[in-house]
């Protein structure tokens, strides 16, 4: 296996990874003189603000993934290849990915985040993550499956961990399953269940700090704990999760609740590249950049986004938070300096932008902060709305979470609860990678 894209007279810059950041890169890079090679483990695009519904048969995981193929068809000197980054070798300017070696001009490092378990290994292996379409498609199927083994179940005790969800991390993330899955108790556990009394379901919210959406005020923090509660989330704050075992959820407090749903979505850590000085690397396992997203140490190899820790923007001296905005903006900048780096001309310094933050909580209820306005309720939920469809790729993708939006809001009634296990495939691919990976060697210095 190889890359299979010759080498032309123009700069190549590869992007490893395409979320928000890696592709707004390759966007903003269209006919400007450069070869771009786009990397991901996925071959689509996903927008991660609304996995929480797919993850709660909301919406299709196809209505919010867009395939880079598809944005790649009408680009010349643009390629995509599927595969994940393993080492990079900055002397020889080189990387070796699962697919083999490519050599680059510049890199861009986009990869985001994974799920972080601060060292719990066990949890790692017995929790239920929420980063990606395929794990909000793991997580409805072990929620749905779990409501149907409920029904049958003569066992009390089982019935008790069946219909007890317990979700760790109070931020937007885990709020907004919390509240998605509330109003799934609501409003189709009585029409899909009948013979099941929805009172017995329990949803648990966990948090570790005094309050939920840390990164917002405590305005806002208060009106989403307020709407939960009233939604019947039993929100626990100041509790710490320590482990789970026989299907129960361990604090250290000593306390402890039954379920087999154990749902983490407390925390991130930023994706490892082999071969990164440890000089470069910074909290959270974040690359260490200067004021043009260039990577400490090195010319022509940059990070954006929650993969990368810039510490040098006046309003941010610790850091930006991790959000869908910074990687954007950080994207669009790097891209005007890449090209005035081939130009002779200056270079534009990162100056982060905040446009305000919000979550959802569900119908009706939301928060959003813009600037010094804080509100709460039904118009945050609108513009919360508004502002989620917009960045959506692909008109069809627009119409049909729009139609999903507005079906489920006057029907009170989702159609999407279908339980789908992959069956061999994944697999095959993985041994498929593995044999190609033994005949092609990880010693990237031969």
């Amino acid at each position: 296996m190889s890359f299979n894209i010759p080498k032309n007279n123009k700069k190549r810059v590869i992007v490893v990874g395409g979320g928000f950041g890696g592709l707004n890169v390759a966007n903003e890079l269209e006919n400007s003189g450069f070869q771009v090679v786009l990397i991901d483990k996925n071959n689509y695009h996903q927008f991660l603000p609304l996995i929480y519904q797919v993850a709660s048969a909301g919406i299709e995981p196809s209505s919010i993934s867009f395939p880079f193929r598809k944005i790649a068809q009408k680009r010349k000197d643009f390629f995509f290849r599927l595969c994940e980054v393993r080492t990079i070798v900055p002397e020889r300017n080189l990387i070796q990915t699962s697919i083999g070696k490519a050599q680059y001009d510049y890199i861009v490092f986009a990869a985001g985040t994974i799920s972080n378990y601060f060292g719990n290994q066990h949890i790692e292996n017995v929790a239920i993550p929420m980063k990606n379409v395929s794990e909000a498609m793991g997580l409805r199927n072990a929620l749905l499956s779990n409501l149907e083994r409920a029904v049958t179940t003569a066992d009390e005790e089982e019935k008790r961990e069946l219909l007890n969800i317990v979700i760790v991390g109070g931020g937007a993330t885990g709020v907004e399953i919390a509240g998605a899955i509330s109003e799934m108790k609501r409003f189709i556990l009585p029409k899909d269940y009948p013979e099941m009394d929805s009172s017995h379901l329990h949803i648990y919210l966990i948090e570790a700090a005094d309050r939920l959406l840390s990164g917002m005020s405590k305005e806002s923090s208060a009106a989403s704990l307020k709407f939960l509660r009233e939604m019947g989330v039993k929100v626990l704050l100041n509790e710490k999760v320590i482990g789970y075992e026989d299907h129960q959820v361990l604090f250290d407090n000593g306390g402890k609740i039954p379920t087999r749903s154990f749902i983490w979505v407390s925390g991130v850590t930023a994706v490892k590249i082999g071969n990164m000085p440890s000089s470069a690397i910074g909290r959270g396992n974040r690359i260490q950049v200067d004021e043009y997203n260039r990577v400490k140490g090195f010319d022509n190899v940059f990070s954006i986004g929650d993969q990368c820790i810039q510490t040098t923007d006046p309003n941010y001296p610790n850091g930006h938070p991790q959000v869908a905005q910074v990687a954007i903006q950080q994207a669009k900048t790097l891209a005007k300096n890449l090209k005035n780096i081939e130009a002779n001309k200056s270079l534009t310094p990162f100056r982060y932008k905040d446009l305000g933050s919000m979550a959802t909580v569900g119908r009706n209820r939301a928060v959003a902060e813009i600037g010094k306005i804080r509100m709460n309720g039904w118009f945050a939920w609108l513009m919360w709305l508004v502002v989620h469809l917009r960045p959506i790729l692909g008109i069809r993708n627009k119409l049909v979470i729009l139609f999903d939006w507005i079906w489920n809001y006057i029907t009170y009634g989702y159609s999407l609860r279908l339980i789908i296990y992959a069956s061999k495939a994944k697999e095959i691919q993985e041994r498929d990678i593995r044999e190609a990976n033994t005949h092609l060697g990880e010693d990237i210095l031969k």
